[in-house]
């Protein structure tokens, strides 16, 4: 019997082993499939990035980017860049609405507000076809974001993990994922932490290459996009 445990034992150490090895590849070759795509496509994007700004600039006052303070992998503060779809006080504006009862419920529990007025002409566009996301390749080449993850949160929205917060935290968080491409903001948020966690669980290549195909099909169709 214990010449049976040992054998089993060091069969499952050497499992582990393989399966450690097998993630460290994965991992690797994930961070070079980041860079070389995104490198890629900031170049074929060159020209989007000059009129999307110029249509920002023309359709209200600010700068053409937004940063955004976010959660990125183990806790660390990062800055999520996106073109700005929002009035330049969208802020101070949020800060007001939130006396309303109903928006602040709303807020807390989806850190959304569905029709948002802060949200400019051209914004709703952006946001509609996901163009808006585009500057966070600079987040992909600086290693805070990679292509395929869980979407970054913003610092009250880790609470909603409870026992998961360290689970959700311990990989890269991407511009798109498994939530992502399966309803996005048509999605309960009880149901974007399951889709979010079912990522970290079953994060695979072969995933990774699904949730590719099936964003590129949700960005053609205006899924979840809002």
């Amino acid at each position: 019997m214990n010449n049976e445990v040992a054998i089993t034992t060091n069969d499952n150490l050497v499992d582990e082993k393989k399966l450690s090895i097998k993630m460290i590849l994965y991992l690797g070759f994930k961070r070079f499939f980041d860079l070389i795509v995104s490198l890629i496509l900031f170049v074929i994007c060159i020209p989007i990035f000059i009129i999307v700004g110029l249509l920002i600039k023309i359709d209200s006052k600010g700068s053409v980017f937004y940063k955004h303070k976010r959660i990125g992998k183990n806790g660390k503060t990062i800055y999520l860049y996106k073109f700005r779809s929002m009035y330049k006080d969208a802020d101070e504006k949020l800060k007001e609405m939130l006396k309303d009862p109903k928006i602040k419920e709303e807020w807390e529990d989806n850190y959304k507000i569905d029709h948002d007025p802060r949200v400019t002409r051209v914004g709703k566009i952006l946001r509609r076809t996901s163009i808006d996301e585009l500057p966070q390749l600079f987040n992909i080449l600086n290693g805070d974001m990679s292509l395929i993850g869980p979407r970054p949160l913003i610092e009250g929205e880790i609470e909603k993990y409870g026992k998961n917060k360290a689970k959700f935290l311990s990989v890269t968080p991407g511009v798109t994922g498994w939530w992502a491409c399966n309803g996005r903001s048509c999605r309960t948020y009880e149901d974007r932490i399951k889709l979010e966690l079912y990522y970290v669980d079953h994060m695979s290549l072969w995933l990774d290459i699904k949730i590719i195909f099936k964003t590129v099909i949700a960005v053609i169709k205006g899924h979840g996009a809002k």
